[in-house]
């Protein structure tokens, strides 16, 4: 396929071919109506100089300008010598027949002759000038006529003038000729021009290629393209490659963090359920020791199924290919009773769980993963609050939206860490975090989707070492709303 260099050089020579084609023709039409004014006026002027040297030959010489003859009757060789130097073709003819034709007329052929004797017999001075064809000629001729007054010019009634139209034709050529022959230089020229300018139009994108192509592996994301002028076509394409690397950064990134942590939460119970394995199969059946270990065993594959089914579940909502299904949920009973189950998870770990204000409040949304939106928050806040302290669950309408929040008095979150705790993977103290309190660190991800997917949100505030504030706002809707689709 041709180059974009190459397409725009091409496309400009056929616009200039088309535009070059169009003023010829133009410029032909304008010449030829020019050529047939001069050469009708021309006509027209021979014929009145002919009428006029009659006219005056008539008065001068008070003798009949017409004379007999065995064949009829003629102007007289005095007037017929003045009227010989009138340029082209000059007819001169009573009522009914020709009494004097020019020399040119003479050199035509009988046919042509009789052609132009006739017309000058019927042609009057007010009709309009006639373009007739002769076969003696290679061009049509103009023809105009003046009628005489009888009275002046006795016997004389039209005098018919005639010009070749050849110049008609040759201007045409003429044109057509500096067309055909200056037209090619032109077009070169224009091929050339259009080459180079195309060229250098065209080589902040070679640039921007070679760039590019620079820039085909994930590990050089962070480079970026040199954008002179943001203001142009070539410009913005630039900036908006760079607003696409940046994305692409972002992402290589974060898969290269989610497959290392991935790895690294996999490869330790992995581990752990070779080493519990081991022991059980080294040890007397029906021992404790193998007991123990095949309850570790246990407990390491019931993490990593918790591991794999979350990144699942996260992998379907990046693909779009979880569906919820959505109808009107009341809260205030499903806040109630995710207070219930907080509670008991509460006692386990000496922390206490209250229940502050609860609005009647419904949303448009999935009760099974609403639920595990709020269970995630809550078991986050136990797990990072220390023993004695507590967790406060509330649910609120403002501003048209379900607010569930969980306050805690736990370790709280640095600032410098806050825009990261949404990210797959990511704990506070991340070295003592996954030993201390377990986790993989992809509740919060999830619950920051399941917030989304319902149209939602999911705010944080918290200060270090006085605990957190997580708040999911979500839409609210009436309760006598049908099924959300």
């Amino acid at each position: 396929m041709a180059s974009i260099r190459a397409r725009i050089t091409a496309s400009y020579t056929l616009a200039l071919l088309g535009t070059m084609a169009a003023f010829t023709a133009v410029l032909i039409a304008e010449r030829r109506v020019e050529v047939t004014r001069e050469l009708s006026a021309r006509a027209i002027a021979n014929a009145e100089l002919g009428a006029r040297m009659l006219e005056q030959g008539g008065v001068e010489s008070q003798l009949t300008v017409i004379t007999d003859s065995l064949v009829g009757r003629e102007l007289n060789p005095n007037m017929r010598r003045r009227l010989d130097a009138v340029p082209e073709y000059i007819i001169v003819a009573d009522s009914a027949r020709i009494v004097y034709g020019s020399p040119a007329v003479a050199r035509l052929s009988v046919a042509d002759r009789d052609r132009m004797s006739e017309l000058a017999l019927r042609l009057a001075p007010t009709d309009p000038l006639r373009l007739i064809s002769l076969d003696s000629l290679r061009s049509d001729v103009i023809v105009a006529a003046r009628l005489e007054d009888p009275r002046v010019t006795p016997g004389v009634r039209r005098v018919v003038a005639a010009v070749s139209a050849a110049r008609i034709d040759e201007a045409a050529a003429n044109i057509t000729g500096l067309a055909l022959r200056f037209g090619p230089v032109v077009v070169l020229i224009a091929i050339l021009t259009a080459w180079l300018i195309a060229g250098r139009l065209l080589e902040p994108v070679d640039r921007m290629i070679n760039d590019v192509e620079a820039i085909s592996d994930g590990r050089s994301l962070h480079k970026r393209l040199p954008v002179d002028d943001e203001g142009d076509e070539v410009g913005r394409l630039g900036v908006t490659l760079n607003a696409m690397l940046a994305r692409l950064e972002v992402s290589f990134s974060g898969l290269r963090r989610f497959t290392a942590d991935a790895s690294h939460e996999l490869k330790t119970p992995l581990t752990v359920l070779r080493a519990d394995i081991e022991r059980a199969m080294t040890t007397r059946q029906g021992a404790t020791e193998q007991l123990v270990a095949l309850e570790e065993a246990l407990q390491e594959t019931t993490r990593m199924a918790n591991l794999v089914e979350s990144l699942l579940t996260l992998a379907r909502a990046d693909e779009g290919r979880f569906d919820l299904h959505r109808e009107v949920v009341p809260l205030e009973p499903l806040v109630r009773d995710v207070a219930e189950t907080a509670n008991i998870l509460g006692e386990e770990a000496g922390i206490t769980v209250t229940l502050g204000a609860i609005a009647a409040v419904s949303v448009g949304g999935d009760v099974v993963r609403l639920r595990q939106l709020f269970l995630n928050l809550i078991t986050n806040a136990i797990k990072y609050t220390a023993k004695g302290g507590s967790v406060e669950l509330s649910l609120t309408l403002a501003d048209g939206l379900a607010q569930f929040a969980v306050k805690d008095t736990g370790i709280g979150i640095a600032g410098a860490d806050l825009p990261f705790i949404f990210d797959r993977f990511w704990r506070v103290d991340r070295a003592r975090t996954r030993v201390e309190r377990g986790g993989v660190g992809l509740g919060l991800a999830i619950s920051q989707w399941i917030a989304q997917a319902h149209g939602g949100s999911i705010l944080v505030s918290s200060r270090l070492g006085r605990g957190s504030t997580f708040t999911v706002s979500i839409p609210a809707v009436s309760d006598d709303s049908a099924t959300i689709a």
